[in-house]
């Protein structure tokens, strides 16, 4: 288990110790959340971080919050995923072609990791990169995924389009080897309460997804 970062072990212990009253007689997960989905798929979800009391509570990414029952909705509106919800990690949630990971995978303060978090953390997300060879298209979810991607494969030697893309919502980015980021804004409630990202606008984001990747 992961202990590098000593703020973010703090917190995610604190979190899972002190709990939210709706999730008390809940056992939380509290430590690093492993990634999720199929081995060989051609789509990779990137994400920030998971939730204080979604993924850090039920140990699976995106599971168990409102930002994690908008992307498994949209999931399974595009035919790529098995139901529509992820509750629990048991609960029989599969999803075909896609990959679901984060560029850090402890629960933040504030949801902000540090810089110095994001660098330790990098080696998992780079030999995720390293080994899902499938993967045609990487959505990024925010612009703190987005731009990490983008530094990993720089860091290979990619050559990336200059000047450097900004974060957008359908941005996208040629990585090579027929790879293709694209930028999405994050499912959080931020964005969704807000109407920055609507159902039709993320839609959009997993049709383009599939039509890239060629599981249609």
């Amino acid at each position: 288990m992961c202990r590098r970062c000593p703020r973010l072990v703090a917190w995610r212990e604190r979190v899972a110790r002190d709990k939210r009253a709706a999730f008390a007689d809940e056992d939380y997960w509290g430590r690093g959340v492993p990634s999720f989905g199929d081995p060989e798929a051609a789509i990779l979800v990137v994400g920030l971080a998971p939730a204080a009391h979604g993924a850090n509570r039920t140990g699976r990414m995106f599971t168990g919050d409102r930002s994690g029952d908008w992307l498994y909705r949209a999931l399974y509106r595009a035919g790529l995923s098995n139901q529509a919800a992820g509750r629990y990690a048991a609960d029989g949630l599969e999803l075909r072609g896609v990959y679901v990971t984060a560029a850090v995978r402890c629960a933040p303060p504030g949801n902000k990791p540090t810089p110095e978090e994001r660098r330790n953390c990098r080696p998992y997300l780079e030999r995720e990169l390293a080994q899902l060879g499938m993967v045609k298209v990487i959505v990024a979810l925010g612009g703190f995924a987005f731009s990490q991607v983008l530094r990993i494969h720089r860091d290979r030697g990619v050559e990336i389009v200059r000047p450097a893309p900004r974060f957008g919502h359908g941005v996208e980015v040629a990585l090579g080897k027929g790879t293709v980021l694209m930028g999405s804004y994050h499912p959080s409630q931020q964005n969704t309460f807000t109407g920055r990202l609507t159902e039709s606008m993320f839609d959009a984001i997993w049709l383009r997804a599939l039509e890239l990747s060629e599981l249609t």
